[in-house]
């Protein structure tokens, strides 16, 4: 376990964000490796019916594991606030909650899927890899989100290195799995997404068992997982809140796939490894902000106010230097990126994966921003403004797809991130500064 209450501010979030940002690099190279075995034995065409259906995926994965987030700054809190009884009672609540979501979405997408694949414009010649795949994905979100629950649960009470071990582990056996699967077995697609879930469970298990082992006082019991409506309010609204920021942010994407499926197989191969490496690039953000947010969840059941002050300040500072050295990397090397995530010499491809790269790239100081306000806010109460931000987002996007993207084709999906960074980072700036928190932390 530990304290976040306690020393510099940017050092400690730095060295819990480590960790964090280890095991996103490895949680990315599922989806990576993927693409790039996927792409290398089996083709382009596989690799397009794959990317058609990426969006929906990701939605799926971000909103649960924005779900448990919340509940796990509400388990935050509790631990900064050295309340063993309401920890070990919030975190049986996220176990139930979690588990109860994931099932009634997973089995509420399977039935639905053919209507799905229909509504991302999923092309005839790919439902069958692609519906292959995914259904696969979909029925295993159950081993992600045990992972996810454990991994929260340990950030929680500042263990963050703990599940990127197991998440190591885990990875090289998804690589051995895919080569297996894929080339032994030709299973093709199914073996790719039968990989992932298979290294996904294994992940979640030991990440289980250690916990039990390591921390007794966080064991559960029977009672602490007792349907407890005071508790549900609380974990309900902040969980939701984050798991709808998240997922209004990939549903804006899921709009963007219908109008980039349209476009032709090229565009999509070229937009899925662009947004492959886009993710790998703004990892850092979206890890900072997860760690601010248990960082301010602990100083806030701690009352130190002036320390989440300093330590979004601080973080904000550290994220537009590390934007300045990707600016640097996209624009020197942004082809030899795109051809090492997709596996493609068409110029068509790395044409437009290239420029979607470099214009995004330019305006990466705003979800740097972005990522460390919204979370910081889950962290310290304010579960509005990092919704109403994502909202925009997803509005902006919808927009984006149906209006721009029809005159401008690709360039209207180039342009849509930077737009929509744009309107979205105007609330969450107003509101931080108007925040009673942030006015407490100055008149102290």
């Amino acid at each position: 376990m530990k304290n976040l209450t306690q020393g510099k501010p940017i050092r400690v979030i730095l060295l819990f964000a480590i960790p964090l940002y280890i095991g996103q690099l490895f949680q990315l190279g599922y989806s990576l490796i993927d693409t790039r075995i996927i792409g290398s034995t089996l083709g382009e065409t596989s690799l397009a019916a794959v990317g058609a259906t990426t969006s929906l995926s990701d939605l799926l994965i971000e909103f649960i594991n924005g779900v448990i987030c919340g509940y796990g700054i509400i388990v935050a809190t509790y631990f900064g606030a050295q309340d063993e009884k309401k920890l070990r009672r919030s975190i049986g609540g996220t176990v139930v909650l979690s588990v109860v979501l994931t099932v009634l979405l997973s089995i509420g997408c399977l039935i639905s899927l053919p209507s799905i694949l229909d509504f991302l414009n999923v092309s005839p010649e790919l439902i069958p890899e692609a519906s292959a795949y995914i259904k696969i994905i979909i029925a295993g979100l159950i081993a992600t989100t045990l992972y996810n629950v454990c991994a929260a649960i340990l950030r929680a009470i500042g263990d963050s290195f703990t599940p990127l071990m197991f998440l190591i582990i885990s990875n090289l056996l998804n690589i051995v799995l895919d080569y297996l699967l894929i080339l032994r077995f030709d299973m093709g697609v199914m073996g790719a997404a039968l990989a992932t879930v298979a290294s996904q469970a294994l992940s979640a298990v030991l990440c289980f068992i250690y916990m039990r082992r390591k921390y007794p006082q966080i064991r559960l019991h029977a009672s602490d997982m007792a349907p407890d409506k005071g508790l549900y309010k609380e974990l309900l609204p902040r969980g939701f809140s984050m798991g709808f920021m998240l997922s209004f942010v990939l549903m804006g994407s899921l709009a963007l796939q219908t109008a980039i499926n349209a476009l032709g197989m090229n565009i999509i191969v070229a937009h899925t490894g662009a947004r492959k490496a886009t993710s790998l690039f703004l990892m850092i953000f979206f890890v900072l902000g997860t760690a601010l947010a248990t960082y301010c969840g602990q100083n806030l059941g701690a009352e130190e106010y002036g320390r989440i002050k300093q330590g979004i300040r601080d973080t904000i500072f550290f994220s537009l230097c590390w934007y300045l050295l990707v600016l640097l990397i996209v624009f020197t090397l942004s082809p030899v990126i795109i051809n090492l995530i997709t596996a493609s010499q068409e110029p068509e491809i790395i044409d437009n994966a290239v420029l979607y790269l470099k214009v995004n790239a330019s305006f990466y100081f705003l979800p740097a921003v972005i990522c460390i306000l919204r979370n910081s806010m889950q962290g310290f109460g304010d579960s509005r403004t990092p919704l109403v931000s994502s909202l925009i987002e997803l509005v902006g996007k919808v927009l984006i797809a149906y209006l721009l993207v029809p005159n401008l084709q690709y360039m209207g999906v180039v342009l849509s991130e930077p737009i929509v960074w744009a309107l979205m980072v105007i609330p969450l700036i107003v509101s931080i500064l108007r925040n009673p928190i942030m006015r407490k932390v100055r008149t102290d």
